[in-house]
């Protein structure tokens, strides 16, 4: 069988780190999203919001990362290796805030291919601000739409999953796979 790495995308507060959670609860080699590990390191050193202040040094942060992470997934012994966000996430929130960036993005995004992509819509009714998460529910609808773009204009086919318990969303996910 041919190696899945298997990226799962949407918005802020989508539910994706549970999914995550739950599919390392049920024994599935995962990676977690790395903008959180990130943005706590940045705030060691007294930046209290490292996308805020200073961009593109995040997004730097974040690709090499993203980067690391799927060389990683390659190397796993696991057939399937599930992602929390991708590398192509880096340049839709870079779109997102108007801001540029270097090539080297764009050709990490084309390079770097994931088989499958699952795709969480905004959902109002669970979503959550909290000290790492600072966009409000619009904010977060509008960061969905440049994520639908930007994986789209990459070549891929987004499987969007249900809103649902976290364990049929599981289930859906699998099923897809």
């Amino acid at each position: 069988m041919q190696k899945e790495i298997i990226v799962i995308i949407g918005g802020p507060g989508t539910g994706k780190s549970t999914i995550i959670d739950g599919l390392v609860a049920d024994g599935y080699c995962c990676y977690p999203e790395i903008s959180r590990q990130v943005t706590l390191e940045a705030q060691k050193q007294g930046i209290e919001q490292l996308f805020l202040e200073k961009p593109l040094l995040f997004s730097e942060k974040l690709l090499e990362g993203r980067i690391k992470q799927f060389e990683n997934a390659k190397q796993e012994p696991s057939e399937v290796v599930f992602i929390d966000r991708g590398i192509p996430d880096v340049v839709a929130y870079m779109d997102y805030i108007g801001d540029d960036y270097p090539d080297h993005f764009k050709t990490a995004c084309e390079e770097c291919k994931y088989s499958k992509i699952f795709l969480l819509p905004p959902w109002e009714e669970i979503y959550m601000s909290d000290g790492e998460r600072y966009e409000n529910f619009e904010q977060a609808k509008t960061i969905y739409s440049h994520l639908v773009e930007t994986y789209r204009k990459y070549g891929y086919e987004l499987i969007e999953v249900p809103k649902d318990t976290v364990s049929n969303r599981i289930l859906y996910i699998l099923d897809k796979i």
